[in-house]
């Protein structure tokens, strides 16, 4: 495809024709001449609004773009209604490659009862690899806001899931020829097929029933990141036991094999909580075959701390996250 925004009979043929109408909400949706989309709420109801790239990754990368988006709308414990895509083509680009794209962006969509409402796609010279924006549009009662900040001393933290998640199966999808020099095939798929685990809607439906005080989906820097953001956001203090983080041993033995921190790994798929019925919360998630458990408490003061038996490790703002490291 030549450099510019794509062609009407491309984005007819490739794009438009992929896309399904399925949210009553939206009143105006992607078109030839639409460069706005509508969308009708009731009165008492407000936006949410989140926009993610995605980078770091090729493989996949339009089901991540949708996914990420995704988590951080309910993690505001939002409904989300549908997205808006803005996707960059390096140039050379085939139109099959985007009808892909499209079709995984699509069924992502259509698995979580979203729709695509509009967006623009664009082959320029400017990326040398395909880079795709999402911004995604949610909707809630306003009386049902849930934010990050807002936790208290004596509330305790759930974490769903497993440390470094999505990193997992960034890594084994991306270096699956140097790992095979140490582990099996079969190995590789199972890290592969983390990916499968990467929404974190369901367990956001659970919380929004269990009414907990705060959700924080865990991205770039890891658990330790979304730890120490999920105490800033209210200026409050963390004590974590880190025996208690659940971590697979995938996710072990390839941060082993290329010197990184799993705690410190990107972790989509992962959610924290802030409850205090923690029990009844890990009771019920697990109830519904999503993996949880307590992992610290909220504590007075600034100190956000990760205890090992005697050690005590003082968390810190994340830095880069410790994916970018296995291309260095």
């Amino acid at each position: 495809m030549d450099i510019g925004k794509v062609s009407e009979s491309v984005l007819k043929r490739s794009i438009l024709k992929q896309i399904k109408h399925r949210r009553e909400e939206v009143l105006v949706g992607p078109g030839v001449g639409e460069d706005c989309s509508v969308v009708e709420l009731k009165e008492d109801e407000v936006f949410v609004i989140s926009t993610d790239p995605i980078t770091g990754t090729t493989e996949d990368i339009g089901t991540l773009a949708v996914h990420i988006t995704a988590n951080d709308i309910s993690s505001n414990g939002a409904q989300i209604i549908g997205i808006m895509l803005t996707i960059l083509l390096p140039e050379g680009s085939k139109e099959s490659e985007l009808k892909i794209l499209m079709k995984d962006i699509e069924q992502v969509c259509q698995s979580l009862n979203i729709e695509i409402m509009g967006g623009h796609t664009e082959i320029t010279a400017a990326v040398n690899q395909p880079v795709i924006t999402v911004t995604g549009v949610g909707k809630m009662p306003k009386s049902q806001m849930i934010k990050t900040a807002g936790i208290k001393p004596g509330e305790e933290v759930v974490m769903t899931k497993w440390a470094g998640l999505e990193g997992t199966a960034i890594i084994a999808r991306e270096k699956e020829v140097e790992l095979l020099s140490r582990y099996t095939k079969e190995f590789i798929g199972n890290a592969k097929d983390f990916l499968k685990h990467i929404s974190v809607v369901p367990e956001a439906v659970i919380g929004r029933e269990m009414e907990v005080k705060a959700m924080h989906d865990v991205t770039e820097g890891g658990i330790y990141g979304a730890l120490w953001e999920l105490a800033a956001a209210s200026g409050v203090g963390l004590e974590v036991n880190l025996k208690k983080i659940p971590i697979r041993q995938e996710t072990v033995e390839l941060c082993e094999f290329f010197d990184l921190n799993p705690y410190q790994l990107i972790s989509s798929g992962v959610m924290l909580m802030v409850t205090d019925k923690a029990n009844a919360l890990v009771e019920a998630l697990e109830k519904k075959g999503i993996p949880a458990a307590v992992i610290g408490r909220v504590t007075k003061g600034n100190d956000r701390v990760v205890l090992n038996d005697d050690e005590k490790r003082f968390l810190a703002p994340p830095k880069s996250d410790e994916l970018y490291k296995i291309w260095k």
